[in-house]
């Protein structure tokens, strides 16, 4: 079975397509051929050996795909034939399996290549801003990392639920796709992004922000939060984990919270079908879409794994298998 494998804890160089993958197991789960694959941040750590799950080299990358059930075990609710997308382990590769509660059909309006980039992204978004920001109509939203897989879903997201949308990237190739997103303002974050957002608040400050990136802007993401504010800390894209000194959070009534959806999620079949449910509905209702930005044949993993690292990708970026 061909898949994209990791073969040294080196990076993405070490990554390269095998024809000789074992087979997929599908045990009590269901049974996929994969037609296309997301490329998400937990991939590039694990070229490297960063990522709490530590598989025993060789091992085969994908944690999200796209395609048609090929066999599902009785009682998981798939028919052979249907068209889902799951989170997976492995997965990419011509065949992977995937729990039940972490498959879920394909909407009939989106393409193979958006399944693939939708659950990892958009049930992140989806816990961050509502289980754990406790979201309100009205409120205002800053997402850094706007124009990444992440924050184009929490864009899409905050939007569906009512909120006014303030996007930080820092070109105009990254305005125009959080744009499309739906970014109701965007502000460039290698300028005076802390004085825009203020400005465009009339000195008040954001509700919510959501910060996929961490680094040295994670300071002045807490100066910006308007009293009882929340920043939620979702990934650390730029490397450095931050700390905050805690008489910031007391003085100014805000709050710093982690996003964990992983950790939960996995665990709690019944957190993944009500994030699932909410997120059917904001697509019923045209608010949340995938924005794929490349598309590479399998063969080019490890180019799809550089552009992420050097922070090229807007977007999501998508492996096609067949």
């Amino acid at each position: 079975m061909r898949a994209l494998q990791v073969t040294e804890l080196t990076g993405p160089d070490a990554v390269a397509v095998t024809a000789e993958a074992p087979e997929s197991d599908m045990g009590d789960g269901v049974l996929i051929e994969v037609e296309a694959g997301g490329v998400a941040f937990p991939d590039l750590l694990l070229t490297r050996g960063k990522y709490q799950v530590k598989p025993d080299l060789p091992f085969t990358l994908g944690t999200e795909v796209a395609g048609t059930v090929a066999a599902a075990s009785e009682g998981s609710g798939f028919e052979p034939g249907e068209k889902v997308m799951a989170i997976t382990f492995g997965g990419l590769a011509e065949r992977a399996r995937a729990d039940r509660h972490m498959t879920f059909r394909l909407p009939g309006s989106f393409s193979m290549e958006q399944g693939a980039g939708f659950i990892l992204n958009y049930h992140t978004s989806h816990f961050a801003l509502h289980r754990r920001g406790h979201l309100k109509e009205g409120e205002t939203v800053l997402v850094h990392g706007a124009a990444g897989g992440v924050g184009t879903a929490a864009i899409q997201i905050a939007r569906g639920s009512g909120a006014r949308t303030i996007a930080v990237v820092s070109s105009d190739d990254k305005e125009r796709v959080a744009r499309q997103a739906g970014a109701d303002e965007v502000v460039r974050g290698d300028g005076d992004w802390l004085g825009a957002a203020r400005e465009l608040t009339n000195g008040r400050g954001v509700d919510v922000v959501y910060d996929p990136v961490g680094g040295e802007r994670f300071t002045d993401s807490v100066r910006s939060l308007a009293p009882e504010g929340r920043l939620l800390v979702v990934g650390f894209a730029e490397g450095e984990i931050p700390s905050v000194a805690a008489n910031r959070l007391l003085l100014r009534n805000v709050s710093v919270v982690g996003v964990g959806w992983g950790g939960l999620a996995f665990e709690n079949p019944e957190l993944m079908a009500a994030i699932g449910k909410g997120l059917e509905r904001l697509a019923d209702d045209g608010f949340v879409r995938p924005i794929v930005g490349a598309t590479y044949p399998l063969e080019q993993g490890s180019q799809a794994l550089k552009d992420l690292d050097e922070r090229r990708a807007t977007g999501k970026l998508v492996l096609r298998i067949r």
